[in-house]
């Protein structure tokens, strides 16, 4: 703890509010308002350090995300984040031994963004749990839409849509994730919807940015995107007791020849599941056909994600796998019936001996070489 000022000896302690006569030396260093920075004790600053921190990480974030584009992501942007090893545990600052599968890392996660208090939300925005989508009946039978639905879910789409675009203009080298989701999240409020992710069981942000080897549900930080990397955006927004889902993977710069070709892969994969969707193809044929286009390419289907439904939920039945199996539940071996919605991103991976994986697009993996 760094001696205070004269000046700082009149202010009050930050925990207790008796008069402090020590400042917090981060803080000073920072340059941050003395106000939140003077503690009456050494005991008192110890006491209340965790609470503290977080005041530091927020300044660097500040600092970190006003820095014009073109910089390269420092060192810096590691300090003081804390990692999370277990569900239920508190996090610490020491590097796990994670089996990082490239050079990509977290960094700072600025504060949650606020939702006017006009806009229609779904049951998760104040408390971060989900009430009615877990237990509906529609997580095990099909939703058949309704006209109405369908209109209504036409009409949620189409601002998901320029909503993608909004953020997709924002991609170029320098950018950080966050700036991605800021412009996410006033896009959507702009058009009095609610973007879906934010708070749905905690999740700190309004849209999925998945860099690199990030399969999918990539948190937006204050990393600055780089040349050569390649970005996943995934928006849904919620409007008029609907939700609409849909991403994109797109180029940051100059990319190599096998990222290209794995994101061309992956919309021949999409257009040729689309092409074969009408009553009475089974769900299954849907993963049969992505899988077999993706294997004469050369790739492989990453079989831990898949597609699922969604309408008045955010996510519901079906779930649409991105390979054909015979050991694949009856359920997702039901025929495709009338109309209903459903999102199907794909993940990908190519195959190279035992060499590291890389993610590139929707899922898509490469390894270094």
């Amino acid at each position: 703890m760094a001696g205070g000022s004269d000046a700082a000896e009149t202010l009050s302690c930050a925990r207790c509010s008796n008069p402090a006569s020590l400042q917090c030396p981060k803080c000073v260093e920072l340059k941050l308002p003395r106000e939140g920075a003077a503690f009456c004790t050494q005991d008192c600053f110890k006491a209340s350090w965790s609470s503290h921190k977080p005041v530091h990480l927020k300044a660097k974030l500040s600092s970190l995300g006003t820095d014009g584009a073109g910089g390269q992501n420092s060192d810096l942007a590691s300090e003081d984040w804390l990692y999370c090893l277990r569900k239920g545990q508190s996090r610490t600052p020491k590097l796990p031994p994670f089996n990082w599968t490239g050079s990509l890392r977290p960094y700072p996660i600025s504060v949650k963004r606020n939702v006017p208090a006009h806009i229609d939300k779904p049951d998760w925005a104040n408390d971060g749990v989900p009430k009615v989508e877990p237990n509906s009946d529609w997580q095990h039978r099909v939703e058949i839409k309704t006209p109405d639905q369908i209109e209504r879910m036409r009409e949620t789409c189409r601002i998901a849509r320029e909503v993608l675009d909004a953020a997709a203009r924002m991609i170029r080298p320098g950018v950080t994730t966050d700036e991605i989701d800021r412009v996410v999240h006033e896009a959507t409020v702009a058009a009095g919807a609610y973007p879906s992710p934010l708070n749905y069981h905690f999740f700190p942000k309004s849209c999925c940015t998945s860099v690199n080897e990030v399969i999918c549900h990539g948190i937006p930080d204050a990393r600055k995107l780089e040349d050569g990397d390649i970005i996943n955006v995934d928006v849904t927004v919620y409007y008029k007791g609907v939700h609409g889902d849909l991403n994109e993977t797109y180029f940051v710069g100059n990319v190599d020849e096998a990222s290209r070709k794995l994101v061309q892969c992956t919309y021949e994969c999409l257009d040729k599941a689309i092409s074969i969707v009408k009553p009475g193809v089974r769900f299954r044929d849907v993963g049969e056909v992505i899988n077999r286009h993706a294997s004469m390419s050369g790739l492989s289907v990453v079989k831990s994600y898949c597609g699922h439904g969604i309408g008045e939920l955010f996510h519901c039945a079906p779930n649409i796998p991105h390979y054909g199996s015979i050991l694949i539940r009856s359920s997702f071996a039901n025929l495709l019936h009338f109309i209903f919605m459903f999102n199907c991103p794909k993940c990908f991976m190519e195959n190279r001996g035992k060499s590291t994986m890389r993610v590139l697009v929707l899922g898509v993996l490469l390894p270094f070489t």
